[in-house]
């Protein structure tokens, strides 16, 4: 039988979330993450100079919430934004990056519903 995808009302108090590490190509991203069957949802903090260590083909709902940083496709197109603003791409439609100079909060909701 194939695990239930409902999610019971809960809230969520991030600062009981443990972080786990994850080193980019320079700086680190601390992650905390919730996972559901077919739904992760993430509040990651890129350090300063940040820059990932792959290029990423998964589909992402990304929020920031302080600081700013760039998505960069690997087209060459660079996208900057800032606490307040959204993107939003399906699983497989461009390859992108992070990359932050000043460090950077974001909350990352991605799943199946991106396929």
């Amino acid at each position: 039988m194939a695990e239930s995808s409902n999610i019971n009302f809960q809230t969520i108090d991030w600062s009981k979330i443990e972080k786990s590490f994850h080193p980019g190509e320079t700086g680190e991203a601390l992650w905390q993450t919730l996972q559901f069957a077919g739904l992760r949802i993430r509040m990651v903090e890129y350090s300063a100079g940040y820059l990932a260590d792959h290029w990423c083909q998964k589909g992402h709902v990304l929020h920031c919430l302080e600081g700013e940083f760039e998505s960069e496709l690997e087209t060459g197109e660079v996208f900057a934004l800032t606490a307040g603003m959204t993107y939003v791409v399906s699983d497989n439609l461009s390859s992108h990056r992070s990359i932050s100079k000043g460090g950077v909060k974001l909350l990352i909701i991605d799943g199946d519903f991106l396929k």
